[in-house]
């Protein structure tokens, strides 16, 4: 799926920074946990919560 190929790539590509790696990383680190957690959460919401909670209301009809 080309949304978890998006968001993978994405996450791997902050890992060094939010590891801390290379100077000022301190100042770094704390937005790239929050880039990541927040890209982990929507992609899990678009993935697997919304259409699960489509169906649930489409079959309520």
């Amino acid at each position: 799926r080309p949304i978890l190929m998006t968001t993978s790539t994405t996450v791997l590509g902050l890992l060094p920074m939010a590891i801390g790696l290379g100077e000022g990383s301190e100042l770094r680190s704390p937005m790239a946990l929050t880039v990541i957690g927040g890209l982990v959460t929507s992609t899990m919401l678009t993935l697997l919560i919304i259409p699960a909670v489509y169906s649930l209301v489409d079959r309520g009809e």
